[in-house]
């Protein structure tokens, strides 16, 4: 039986874990797979639950963290220098930039056959100044280097990694989707979204808007807010906005708030009524979803949002900015209206329309389940990869 040591970032909210996770678990028996993660940030949701609910135990390496810090990195990059020599894995396989840094070094160094990187987003935009950028580019490329391939979870993601950042040629680079167990979101719906609009005071005649994930600079969720006050002061249906999330950034989010005059309640303060609500982070998200009539998404960058994919599977029309992966996620105007560039007046607008028009929101609900059913599953996810795999050894083999 073959042996992947699967790398991953850190175990917080988000696609990676879903994905490590789901690729631990149901690749066996035909994959003998160890898990190993590092630490999430403080102001960070843990999504060590997700991986431990499929019965995995994954080894923990604290030092392990997003910033770079030379004395963590060194005892990160030692401790999975250890794991590769007692597990002696045919495949180490790591998901995003930390992970991928140490444990292709770490498997390049102890000759491991097959070393893959996946990237579940990318830092060559709209994170770091112009000089550090090119650093972080060209650290990817001598990796890449070092890798049998890299793994792209979106057919634009491959085209910016290959063309427009030069980071490896097109030909390396193998496509590979998220998988995820949509059931839970079209399980029980009308259960799920009764229980989460009694919990928030929602009213059957209010539309609920939500927004999901890290409140951080490159989610821009002050678009988001501006977007709301904007729609507040337009529409006559009642409506109310949902930050679904925690992060770095929430105490200015909730400045700019009270600077719109907006009503508010913080996540202490859950039952009265405002016209933003600040839940912080929420693990049952497909109750959130039963229970927004909209999700939006206002990043200046993203790999594969797995907001957006949940919203689909859970039959809620979109409102989203058109940056990275968005394209290949949705099916622009069908099941998500995108936004060019960071226009504020443009969102509003758009999110103005969707709350005009019930029977639109029906419409993209409907065909956004249809849509992620026929790409994003589990199934799809662990078959592809598996497939990728034994092509990998094979041609091992035969060199």
């Amino acid at each position: 039986m073959p042996r992947v040591l699967r790398i991953i970032n850190r175990f917080n909210l988000g696609g990676p874990t879903y994905n490590a996770a789901y690729l631990t678990k149901y690749l066996a028996p035909e994959f003998e797979t160890l898990l190993v993660g590092g630490e999430k940030d403080d102001t960070e949701g843990s999504s060590q639950y997700i991986v431990k609910s499929l019965g995995i135990e994954p080894i923990l390496i604290p030092e392990m963290k997003r910033a770079i810090h030379p004395v963590n990195d060194i005892i990160a990059y030692r401790k999975l220098v250890k794991i590769i020599k007692e597990f002696k894995p045919d495949i180490v396989h790591t998901h995003a930039s930390k992970a991928g840094t140490l444990g292709r070094i770490a498997a390049n160094q102890l000759k491991v056959p097959v070393v893959l990187h996946t990237f579940h987003g990318h830092v060559f935009h709209s994170y770091f100044n112009t000089f550090s950028t090119e650093f972080f580019k060209n650290i990817e490329r001598s990796l890449a280097e070092r890798s049998t391939r890299i793994i792209a979870i979106s057919e634009k993601q491959k085209y910016e990694l290959s063309h427009e950042h030069a980071i490896c040629d097109p030909d390396k680079i193998q496509v590979i989707p998220l998988g995820f167990d949509l059931n839970r979101f079209k399980e029980n719906t009308e259960e799920k979204r009764k229980k989460f609009r009694e919990q928030y005071n929602i009213d059957d005649d209010e539309i609920a808007v939500g927004i999901v994930g890290r409140i951080v600079p490159i989610k821009n969720h002050a678009l988001f807010i501006n977007a709301m006050k904007f729609v507040l002061e337009k529409t006559s249906q009642k409506v109310r906005a949902f930050i679904v999330g925690d992060g770095e950034d929430y105490e200015k989010m909730k400045l700019l708030v009270q600077e719109l005059k907006l009503s508010y309640i913080c996540p202490h303060q859950i039952g009265k009524k405002a016209a933003v609500t600040f839940t912080s982070w929420i693990k049952e998200i497909d109750f959130v979803n039963a229970g927004m009539d909209i999700i939006t998404l206002t990043s200046l960058n993203e790999g594969t949002p797995v907001s957006l994919i949940e919203a689909q599977a859970s039959s809620k029309p979109i409102v989203s900015t058109r940056v990275g992966g968005i394209e290949d996620v949705v099916i622009p105007d069908e099941t998500a209206i995108l936004v060019d560039d960071n226009n504020q007046e443009l969102f509003g607008n758009y999110l103005l329309e969707l709350i005009e028009n019930g029977n639109r929101r029906r419409a993209m609900g409907k065909m956004g389940l249809q849509h992620v059913e026929s790409k994003y599953t589990v199934e799809h996810l662990v078959n592809n990869m598996s497939h990728f795999y034994n092509q990998l050894l094979n041609e091992v083999k035969i060199k």
